[in-house]
C-alpha cells in the first residue's frame, strides 16, 4: 500500500466513525446541552491521557464561547482540586472505555457534591456511563491504528462531539462575533471589533503638504511619512486632498520633464475619504475595503489628527 493509500485509509476510517457517532446522538445530547445552558456554575472537564488532551481543547473552545469552563486533570483532582468544584458545576467526565480508574476514583465526591455529570464515552454500559446522569456515546467501529491501541478515531470523535456542544451552545447564546472578540482582545478580531480609529491610526510626522508644494517636496514628504500619501491642507489647516504614489506615476506620464515643476494644486485628488478617530477600525477597514483603498485620513472636528493605514 502507498503512503497516499495509507493516508487515505486512516482519514476513511475516522470518517466511517464520525458518520456513527453522528448516527448515534439521541436526547442525552441535548439533555446535557440544555443543562450547561440553564446551570448558574462552570463547566468542569476532566479526562486522562489523551482524553485529557481533547478535553483541555473541549474547555478552552466552551471558555472562548461563552460557555464558562476549565480542564481538570483527574490526578490532581482526587489530591485537592476537588475543592474547586462547586455544587452547581456541571461535571463533564471523557473516557473512551468508561473504566478510566483515576477518573472513576471521583465519582464518589461527585455524587456527595450534588454535581450534575455527563460522561463521554464508547462504551454505554461502562460505569461511569451508568453512573453519569446523562451519556454521550462516542463509539466507533474501529481505530485507525492497525493493531487498535492507539487512540486516532475514538479521539477524533470525542473531539467532534466538543465541537457539537460547544457550537450548539454558541447558538442557543446566540453568541456574535462582538462577544468573540472581548474573549480574544489580542487576535485579528478582537482589535477590529474592539480597537477604536485613535488606538491604529499613525499620529507621527503627519505628511502635511500645501497647495503650492511642488513635487521634489512631495516626494520627499510621502517617503519620510511611509504611508504612501501626502495630505493636502490650506491655510486654515483644513484638508483639500491627497496626493498618493499613484497620483505621482500619473503625473510622470502626463507632464514627462515639466512634471518637477508641477505643483500640488494640478495633481492632487480632492475629496478623499475620511472616517472618525472614534470609529472603531472594523468599521475603518470596511470602509476602505468598499472603496478600494488601504489609507483613510482621520480627521477630529474637521481637523487631520491621523491617517489610518490598512
Amino acid at each position: 500500500m502507498s503512503i497516499l493509500d495509507q493516508a487515505k485509509k486512516v482519514i476513511d476510517i475516522e470518517i466511517a466513525g464520525l458518520t456513527q457517532i453522528s448516527n448515534q446522538l439521541d436526547d442525552h445530547f441535548e439533555q446535557a446541552v440544555k443543562t450547561i445552558l440553564s446551570t448558574q456554575g462552570r463547566t468542569i472537564i476532566c479526562g486522562m491521557g489523551k482524553s485529557g488532551i481533547i478535553g483541555k481543547k473541549i474547555a478552552a473552545s466552551f471558555a472562548s464561547t461563552g460557555t464558562p469552563s476549565f480542564f481538570m486533570h483527574p490526578g490532581e483532582a482526587f489530591h485537592g482540586d476537588l475543592g474547586m468544584v462547586k455544587p452547581e458545576d456541571v461535571f463533564i467526565a471523557i473516557s473512551n472505555s468508561g473504566e478510566t480508574d483515576e477518573v472513576l476514583k471521583l465519582l464518589p465526591f461527585l455524587r456527595d457534591n450534588g454535581n450534575y455529570l455527563i460522561a463521554i464515552t464508547g462504551n454505554p454500559h461502562s460505569t461511569l456511563a451508568t453512573a453519569a446522569h446523562c451519556h454521550l456515546n462516542i463509539a466507533v467501529p474501529q481505530e485507525a491504528c492497525p493493531y487498535q491501541l492507539a487512540p486516532t478515531s475514538s479521539t477524533t470523535a470525542t473531539l467532534v462531539m466538543g465541537d457539537a456542544l460547544t457550537i450548539t451552545l454558541m447558538e442557543l447564546r446566540d453568541f456574535q462575533p462582538e462577544n468573540f472578540a472581548r474573549f480574544h482582545p489580542g487576535g485579528s478580531l478582537g482589535r477590529r471589533l474592539l480597537s477604536k480609529v485613535r488606538d491604529e491610526m499613525a499620529t507621527d510626522v503627519l505628511p502635511i503638504i500645501h497647495m503650492t508644494s511642488a513635487l521634489p517636496e512631495i516626494i520627499d514628504v510621502i517617503s519620510h511619512g511611509c504611508l504612501g500619501l501626502a495630505v493636502v491642507i490650506d491655510e486654515q489647516q483644513r484638508v483639500k486632498g491627497i496626493v498618493t504614489d499613484g497620483d505621482l506615476r500619473r503625473s510622470m506620464q502626463k507632464y514627462g520633464q515639466n512634471a518637477f515643476n508641477v505643483c500640488a494644486e494640478s495633481i492632487y485628488s480632492a475629496h478623499p475619504v475620511c472616517i472618525s478617530p472614534d470609529e472603531s477600525v472594523g468599521k475603518a477597514y470596511e470602509l476602505m475595503e468598499s472603496k478600494r483603498i488601504s489609507a483613510l485620513l482621520v480627521l477630529d472636528d474637521a481637523k487631520l489628527v491621523g491617517v489610518l493605514k490598512k
